[in-house]
């Protein structure tokens, strides 16, 4: 692997594919100093073929501080679709998301789907064919909508997640089994698929957080959650992980470090204008009492407890995330100190955070 990677021919994805497999081969031997090597390095050529914008997410922030507040939640009260099937997870990638995820499924009455990229599209439709990270059409776009055109967005969302779902409800099925709590999803089971029966299901696109506001208006009865995690362990998670496809913040000390404060940032925001509306989990504290923070997440989404969603290793069900295998076991704690291994080099990570390391517990 080596040899390949330092070969002339190598062409740059292979190159990159290569340093980040050699990280994790490095850092499984215990040979830090030169896995870390290989994660620097890999980063280096994948940021070459990344075209991430920090001012895009700086004036996400200030319009939807600027837009979404009390006085335009309140004035849009009612708005949207009823409909309480859906529960979005939010957060950073590498934060526990997935676990959170793990645990909800393995409830009788939730349904795990993947990463949705939903809301990012009626998001793309509101900004237009090019947005401009100077002048955004959204979230400004939003004060020109009405009560009706969020209803249609959130018709729009439950509409299209129905096709990751393996049994979506029958046309004038209700939606939970307690009269008055929402409106029937659109549609029907997907042919050749069985109806699950179950009337909730989870979107966990980590992204999402930024979009709270929206998924808010569309979606009043919507449960959200935000698990987040300490953050040197969280941005190292994520400098040494090679994603499919997105998440370009990820490829820098700079820019893991500003995601991670806007995304604090944001979700002060939200806190503020929207108090309640938003679950908190810390992974740590998950980690450390697992039981507790199933209990939270149930009464959260006002299930009953199961025993079965502290066994969520045992779920057997499709995860494509990077922490499929994960899931795959009970929660171990070796996992909230690994960045400690690379302590010596991420002396810009800390200096680059700055008092996030402590505002995170917020």
């Amino acid at each position: 692997m080596r040899a390949e990677e330092a070969a002339p021919a190598t062409q740059l994805t292979d190159r990159y594919h290569l340093c980040f497999s050699l990280g994790k081969a490095l850092e499984d031997r215990g040979e830090y100093a030169q896995s870390w090597r290989y994660y620097e390095r890999g980063n280096e050529l994948k940021r070459a073929q990344s075209r991430y914008d920090p001012l895009f997410m700086q004036t996400n922030i200030r319009e939807q501080v600027r837009v979404c507040t009390p006085g335009f939640f309140a004035a849009h009260a009612g708005a949207g679709v009823p409909d309480p099937a859906p529960i979005f997870i939010v957060g950073l990638p590498r934060a526990g998301s997935t676990l959170i995820e793990q645990v909800l499924a393995s409830h009788s009455k939730v349904e795990g789907t993947q990463e949705l990229s939903d809301i990012e599209h009626i998001v793309r439709e509101l900004q237009g064919r090019e947005p401009d990270a100077n002048n955004p059409r959204y979230p400004a776009v939003l004060a020109e909508l009405g009560r009706e055109d969020f209803r249609r967005l959130g018709e729009k969302y439950i509409s299209g997640t129905g096709a990751y779902r393996k049994g979506q409800r029958e046309m004038g099925e209700p939606a939970t089994g307690r009269p008055g709590m929402g409106q029937p999803s659109t549609g029907r089971p997907a042919m050749g698929q069985p109806s699950t029966g179950r009337p909730f299901f989870i979107d966990k696109m980590p992204n999402n957080f930024r979009h709270i506001g929206l998924i808010h208006l569309m979606l009043p009865n919507a449960k959200i959650i935000d698990v987040r995690r300490e953050p040197m362990a969280c941005c190292f998670s994520n400098l040494k992980q090679l994603f499919a496809s997105g998440q370009e913040f990820t490829y820098s000390i700079e820019s893991i470090a500003h995601y991670y404060r806007s995304y604090l940032e944001l979700m002060r925001h939200w806190d503020s204008v929207l108090p309640g509306r938003v679950l908190r989990l810390w992974y740590e504290d998950v980690v450390e009492d697992v039981e507790g923070s199933v209990r939270r997440v149930m009464q959260h989404c006002e299930l009953e407890f199961e025993p079965g969603c502290i066994e969520f290793y045992r779920t057997a069900r499709s995860v494509s995330t990077a922490s499929s295998e994960q899931v795959r076991q009970p929660i171990f704690r070796t996992g909230l100190s690994q960045w400690r291994h690379y302590e010596a080099w991420l002396g810009p990570l800390k200096e680059a955070l700055g008092d996030a390391l402590v505002r995170y517990r917020e």
